[in-house]
């Protein structure tokens, strides 16, 4: 099956059969998904049969251990890494924060970190810290046009002294996605360690790291239909290599080392649930075996190829209409389905309150990405509108999103 059974999709996720959510359209995904049924089954369970100190001997509590366990691997295998190096935090902002201040204990005076104005606060404000201890922070910055990062740009940048680079796979306003594989051969040539914010991408298909050749990716899983955690990918050399950041007799276990504020149980437990969710996709589809890897890759694929089809009127109609702001290409190819604009005459707060009049729920503000708003010449406080959504989205529901903008406008 080439194309996403759209009906077995929103099959899997309660929220489209809750009363209290009839006839909403949800466009504010970006901000966070609907969790898959899988996810809120193993939740249950879990509180119901196991909520006790996993690892030890006696039956509950083994049997959390070994879900936990199991959650780390089948995600590993799902993102072609090896189960040491995935590592699950309380957000992915607080995982960067302990990742910066690793470094901060590293790094020497003098030493440079390039970061950019095209991400979420999360993976630039906790590096930019760093200069209150004598680190360079230099700033990759996006075209004012187009809002888009130029490789050629950050190699204006690199130098010997550059030790790391945190850049966003893809924007969570302008949803474009960024050439991560050659962005990070660039930062390794330079011997620098590339630091990659996967938040925005991993929602619309789970990428194969080890192929991007990052050194760190981060994603949040609230936001790919399960818990409310940070992921963090880590490669075990430089795992050995920073210093730890958790308890002092923990040093010597890798996954102890940057996780100082250990996520609920519960929650890591019931990451299986993305996992059963994305074989359960992949069975329905295909309905062969393959490896972890081909399914990710053909699950992305059908994600994406969903995504591209419903997101394209919505460009035509905002980039065609003489009042909008489009922030961004005009075209599906090599973006993801989120879409931010202005409207002139038109207050974006303002007008989110209006669509929720039609019920469909949109965002409203500058969402995090305060540095690249004011790169685009928006006013901070008021922000933009952006419409985001998922595979699981329909074409009635984008047409009633239009359709209502055109009102509106």
């Amino acid at each position: 099956m080439s194309n996403l059974d759209i009906e077995f999709i929103r099959s899997n996720f309660p929220a489209f059969s809750e009363a209290s959510l009839a006839g909403w359209g949800f466009f504010e995904n970006a901000g966070g998904s609907y969790a898959c049924r899988q996810v809120i089954d193993r939740l249950n369970r879990y509180y119901r049969q196991t909520k006790v100190q996993p690892y030890h001997d006696f039956p509950a509590s083994a049997i959390a251990g070994k879900e936990m366990d199991a959650a780390k691997q089948r995600l590993a295998a799902w993102l072609n890494v090896d189960t040491e190096e995935v590592h699950f935090g309380p957000s992915t902002s607080l995982n960067t924060y302990v990742l910066a201040q690793a470094f901060r204990q590293q790094l020497r005076r003098g030493d440079e970190v390039i970061v950019t104005n095209q991400d979420h606060e999360a993976n630039i404000g906790a590096w930019s810290r760093l200069e209150n201890d004598g680190i360079v922070v230099r700033e990759w910055k996006v075209d004012p046009e187009t809002a888009e990062l130029q490789p050629l740009d950050l190699g204006a940048l690199l130098n010997e002294r550059t030790r790391a680079v945190a850049f966003t796979h893809c924007s969570n306003l302008i949803g474009s996605i960024n050439p991560v594989r050659e962005i990070t051969d660039m930062i390794h040539t330079a011997g620098a360690l590339a630091i990659v914010d996967g938040v925005s991408f991993c929602p619309h298909g789970l990428p194969d790291v080890r192929a991007l050749a990052a050194d760190i990716y981060l994603f949040s899983l609230y936001k790919v239909y399960g818990p409310h955690l940070g992921v963090m990918v880590m490669s075990q050399e430089l795992n050995t290599r920073l210093p730890n950041q958790g308890h002092f007799f923990n040093v010597d276990i890798p996954a102890a080392r940057f996780t100082p504020a250990g996520p609920d149980h519960a929650q890591i437990a019931s990451v299986n649930g993305v996992v059963d969710y994305m074989e359960a996709v992949y069975r329905h589809h295909h309905g062969d075996d393959a490896s972890d890897v081909h399914k990710a890759a053909a699950v992305t694929k059908l994600f994406r190829g969903q995504e591209s089809k419903l997101i394209q009127d919505l460009l035509d109609f905002l980039s065609g209409h003489p009042k909008v702001r489009l922030i961004g290409r005009d075209t599906a190819q090599g973006r993801a389905p989120t879409v931010t604009f202005t409207a002139k005459g038109h207050h974006p707060g303002e007008l989110a309150s209006q669509l929720a009049a039609f019920k469909l729920g949109v965002g409203a503000g500058h969402f995090y990405a305060y540095r690249l708003i004011k790169a685009l010449g928006i006013d901070t406080g008021e922000g933009a509108l952006r419409t985001s959504l998922v595979h699981y989205t329909n074409t009635d529901e984008v047409t009633r999103l239009i359709t209502a903008l055109d009102q509106l406008l």
